[in-house]
């Protein structure tokens, strides 16, 4: 078994975006058929950086001291950043990233879904 608590931010953040990007695909999905192309154009809106990082943003407030010190290890983990994103954006979206991917790795999917139904409600609020 992984002990994420051994794993750097990075590592982390790449496990993380995969199980994000996975409840978003799932959402935007939600039972009905729609073009392929259209789920891709709306889940680039919240797997994109600006897109995650306004989501933590919104779970901020709802973060223990434990997950806001992961979410911070991964904002400041030292990573190349992509030409299409600003840094302040892509470290938040790394720190979203890093959060996700160490409650899974702990196993702690109870607690994932419960801040992805906080991002459910923030959604609404987006619109």
């Amino acid at each position: 078994m992984i002990r994420p608590e051994s794993l750097p931010p990075q590592l982390l953040a790449y496990i993380g975006d995969a199980v994000y990007e996975l409840y978003i695909r799932c959402k935007l999905v939600g039972g009905d058929a729609k073009p392929v192309r259209r789920l891709h154009r709306e889940a680039v809106r919240y797997v994109g950086a600006d897109g995650q990082a306004q989501i933590l943003r919104l779970l901020s407030s709802h973060l223990t001291e434990q997950e806001a010190e992961i979410v911070r290890s991964g904002r400041n983990s030292k990573g190349r950043v992509p030409k299409s994103a600003a840094m302040t954006t892509y470290r938040h979206a790394t720190g979203l990233e890093a959060l996700f991917g160490y409650l899974y790795l702990r196993g702690d999917l109870p607690r994932i879904a419960a801040l992805l139904e906080l991002i459910d409600l923030g959604e609404e609020e987006r619109k």
